[in-house]
Order: structure tokens, then C-alpha cells, then sequence
């Protein structure tokens, strides 16, 4: 037995057990990668996978076992890789950061700039998505850490940190007859009154929609939401042209650059949020990943990211 059959084992299972895909992403024949397999097969003297004829199906029972197993092995031999670029290149290499769009929008700019600086032979990729795809990139090993308010918190083979907490805005134009409310009415603004108005807000799986779902469910009343987006920018877009009030991610209003829209708190109707930082439980962190969590939050010294490594489950 060797790598290279390890590594056709677990892209097959990544890949939804499509031999194709997994033979594209290998860069080699899908034929090659069903050979190698089988022969990985006879020699383990068990079938790791259910077929239907030639079509692969599934993980037979001992096939989930080997498949932990294989997983294991990859990641260690990834390890080793990291550990050897680390002290032969220890301030060059690559960084891929998955991100909501709020992240990427709001938060990185803070620091990319001064990581690049500190750091500029690595090269730093931004991967944008929902929070259960950047869960399962970083999972996969195909980025290093994930920054998402949803999900990476509850992912098993994720050590997930908190980076900071923020609260719901409501915008509206300054024409709105909520925009005339008194600072101190505007903190008590009800879940009532903001059903009286159409609502453009986020996508389900994106900053924290399912709180606000959750908490309108909860009061017996449903908001006339007429437009979902991922996007902060998008949301804010349409209720300046009208079309309804704006919930959106406090982070994502700035009463300098957004002149046109009023923000109105909303902390007190849909709770505090966190958005944490992940990384792949087991895996060897360069150092540059240990200062880029560190410039997003002071409290995420090198100690306190080793610890949450350790502490967290990985999957076997």
C-alpha cells in the first residue's frame, strides 16, 4: 500500500464517491483511480466500498473504519509537509481564508494589510461562502481557517474561537417614519412595529438570519420579509431605493459612509451575536496563521489557540 492510494481513497469519499471527480481533482485517469483502488482493496483483503456494478455507492462497514484510518495518515503526512516549509520557508507560503462576504467586507481590510506587511512572501487568498461550506473547506484542508458567525462553532473537527460580538441595525431611509424616532425610542423599538413595514434582511444561512426568524416565531408574528440577500451592501441598496427597512449586521453600518440610511439598534429585539475564527483540529499551524489570529483578536495569543486545538474532538 502506498499514498497515492490513500489519497484516491479520500478524494473518492470527498468527492461523493463520483470517481471522475475525484480522478479531475487528482489530475489523473478515472481508470487509473478505480485500478488503485481495487488493488488497495485485494491487498487489505476487504472492500472498502459499495458498488453497483461499477458505479460506487458508498462505504461498505469496514470501509468507514479504513477511512478514518486513511484520514488520520493524510493529515499527519500534511503535518509534516507544513513543519518542513515552516522552518525551511518560515515567512513564505500560502494562506486561504474562507469567509462570509460580511467578513470579508468589514472585518479583513482591518488586517490583511498590516499581515501583509508583516508577511508579504505569503500568499493570502480570500474564499467567500456559507458558513457550512467554509466549515467543510477547512475540514477538507482547503483553507486554513474559516471567520463565520453560524455553524463553525458546531462542527466536529473544528477548533472554533471567538473573535468578537456584535449586534442586529435596522436601516431605513431618513425619510422613514421610524428615522424620526428619539434616540431613547429607537432603543425600544418593538418587534410589532417592525412588522408593520416590509423587511429586506440576510439569507438564511448568513448573519444570523435564524435568530431573527426564531425570534418572530417565538412572538407569534410573521414579518413580511420581501428580499433575501448574503449581502450587507445589496440590503442596504434596497431600502434606499424603497423598497422596505433593512436588518442588518452592525458591523456593516457606518453612519460616515452609509449618509443616506439611519441605523437604528436592535440589539434588545434579536440578542448579541459572536463570530468566531476555525482551524482543523490536529492540523499544524504555520506561524504566520498564529499572528493572523492574533491581529483579529488580541485575546487569541498562541497559547490560548493551542489549547482549543487540543481541547476539541477531531473526527476519527
Amino acid at each position: 500500500m502506498n499514498l497515492q492510494q490513500f489519497r484516491f481513497v479520500r478524494e473518492t469519499i470527498r468527492r461523493n464517491f463520483n470517481l471522475t471527480e475525484a480522478a479531475r481533482t487528482l489530475y489523473t485517469s478515472q481508470p487509473g483511480v478505480s485500478k488503485a483502488i481495487i488493488e488497495f482493496e485485494d491487498e487489505l483483503g476487504l472492500k472498502i466500498f459499495e458498488r453497483h456494478g461499477k458505479r460506487i455507492k458508498g462505504l461498505t462497514k469496514p470501509g468507514h473504519v479504513v477511512a478514518q484510518v486513511i484520514d488520520r495518515i493524510m493529515r499527519e503526512v500534511d503535518n509534516l509537509k507544513k513543519v518542513s516549509d515552516e522552518f525551511a520557508r518560515r515567512d513564505e507560503g500560502g494562506l486561504v481564508i474562507a469567509c462570509t462576504h460580511a467578513q470579508a467586507r468589514y472585518i479583513l481590510p482591518k488586517v490583511i494589510p498590516a499581515f501583509r506587511e508583516r508577511f508579504p512572501k505569503v500568499r493570502v487568498s480570500l474564499a467567500e461562502g456559507s458558513p457550512p461550506h467554509l466549515a467543510q473547506m477547512v475540514l477538507h484542508e482547503q483553507a486554513d481557517v474559516a471567520i463565520a458567525t453560524e455553524t463553525l462553532a458546531y462542527t466536529p473537527g473544528l477548533a472554533a474561537l471567538p473573535v468578537y460580538s456584535w449586534e442586529h441595525i435596522i436601516v431605513v431611509r431618513p425619510d422613514h417614519p421610524l428615522a424620526e424616532l428619539t434616540s431613547s425610542a429607537a432603543k425600544v423599538i418593538s418587534l410589532e412595529q417592525l412588522a408593520e413595514y416590509p423587511i429586506v434582511t440576510y439569507d438564511h444561512a448568513f448573519s444570523g438570519r435564524s435568530t431573527i426568524d426564531d425570534v418572530f416565531a417565538k412572538n407569534n408574528i410573521r414579518p413580511d420579509i420581501v428580499l433575501e440577500a448574503i449581502d450587507a451592501d445589496v440590503i442596504k441598496t434596497y431600502v434606499d431605493v424603497g423598497l422596505g427597512i433593512g436588518i442588518i449586521a452592525g458591523m456593516a453600518f457606518d453612519p460616515r459612509r452609509d449618509k443616506g440610511l439611519v441605523g437604528l439598534p436592535a440589539g434588545h429585539l434579536f440578542g448579541t451575536h459572536v463570530t468566531r475564527v476555525a482551524v482543523k483540529s490536529g492540523v499544524f499551524l504555520r506561524d504566520y496563521v498564529f499572528v493572523l489570529l492574533e491581529m483579529l483578536s488580541a485575546a487569541l495569543t498562541r497559547d490560548v489557540v493551542l489549547a482549543a486545538i487540543e481541547k476539541s474532538p477531531k473526527i476519527d
